[in-house]
């Protein structure tokens, strides 16, 4: 659908959203990206890049920060073959292979709007025959978006990927992670928490808190620029759940565990990688074939909040978990 398409019906849409539904706004220029689109329902905004992607590039409550980290440097770029990460939430494919995974998002997407919901799809990749489309449906009136992440295979045979969802969270954060329940020995033998380390995770920075019921990672841009402030574990996470806190506010991502899938990288729906700029707070679809023509779907839904939630472990329980319960009738 053409911007032009899309103004037709505008009038249509700003007054519904005066009614307090779902807002569209036609165009808006943002980080020197002048052919973005912004989402929004009065409580909460996102807005998406169309001259690059897909990619969702700011996300928060209208007015306030953007809980998305901006690489200022790639801001207002297009074109050209070296792949930047510009900032906010992208999608890719696993298991993490150089130059496989690292295909530029370069070039301008297609989208459609039919009212409700975005669909933002980008050109096939020529190195790799993928193409990734984001659907975003924006809840009117709660702080919830829905995004159904698409790898569509285009080539004339099968190949095998898991469709890979990652958000540059903003500097000066604080990651959290659910453990499992804990079950006393006497009554569980088998285990139930696969953690994976890579060769440069080091488990005594003072950045990670190993708790019993969480694991928290801290965002901080004192550390290296070099490897020396690299950070990143995966984990089997059948709760479903990752929070990022960031100045008196939670963004929260929902997604799905499949009990009979098999996850990339030993095992992994979730990992969280960060440095001195960002942390990345990344969830993983199942590992399989993409048949030749096909596709394979991965859907987040992400919410956010105003909380003050401190390291401790009973303020985890007593102000996020509360918050991460009261999202469950809106995933299933």
């Amino acid at each position: 659908m053409s911007w032009r398409a899309v103004g037709l019906f505008l009038p249509a849409l700003l007054s519904a959203a005066s009614a307090g539904q779902l807002q569209f706004q036609e165009k808006v220029s943002y980080g020197g990206w002048a052919n973005c689109i912004r989402l929004s329902n009065g409580r909460i905004e996102l807005i998406i890049t169309t001259d690059v992607g897909p990619r969702v590039i700011r996300c928060g409550f209208v007015g306030g920060q953007n809980l998305f980290h901006e690489f200022k440097s790639d801001l207002g770029k297009t074109g050209g073959s070296e792949w930047r990460p510009y900032g906010g939430h992208r999608l890719w494919h696993a298991p993490e292979q150089m130059p496989r995974t690292y295909s530029p998002d370069n070039d301008p997407v297609q989208y459609s709007w039919d009212g409700k919901t975005l669909i933002v799809t980008q050109r096939v990749e020529p190195s790799t025959g993928i193409v990734k489309q984001i659907e975003i449906t924006l809840s009117p009136d709660k702080e919830h978006a829905k995004l159904v992440h698409r790898l569509m295979n285009k080539n004339l045979w099968d190949i095998e990927a898991a469709p890979w969802c990652l958000t540059f969270m903003a500097q000066g954060g604080r990651a959290i992670f659910p453990q499992e329940p804990y079950i006393p020995h006497s009554e569980y033998l088998l285990p139930a928490r696969p953690l994976v380390l890579w060769h440069y995770t080091n488990m005594r920075d003072p950045r990670w808190i190993w708790g019993t019921k969480y694991i928290q990672l801290k965002q901080d841009p004192t550390v290296p620029p070099d490897d020396r402030g690299k950070q990143k574990v995966g984990m089997l996470n059948k709760q479903g759940w990752a929070a990022y806190v960031l100045r008196g506010e939670v963004f929260l991502k929902r997604y799905a565990y499949d009990a009979n899938a098999v996850y990339p990288d030993y095992g992994c729906n979730t990992e969280v990688f960060t440095n001195a700029d960002m942390l990345e707070l990344e969830t993983l679809g199942p590992l399989g074939k993409i048949p030749a023509g096909g596709s394979v779907e991965h859907v987040e839904h992400w919410f956010l909040f105003k909380a003050d939630v401190g390291t401790e472990e009973s303020d985890i329980d007593a102000k996020l978990l509360p918050l991460v319960q009261q999202t469950d009738s809106l995933v299933k």
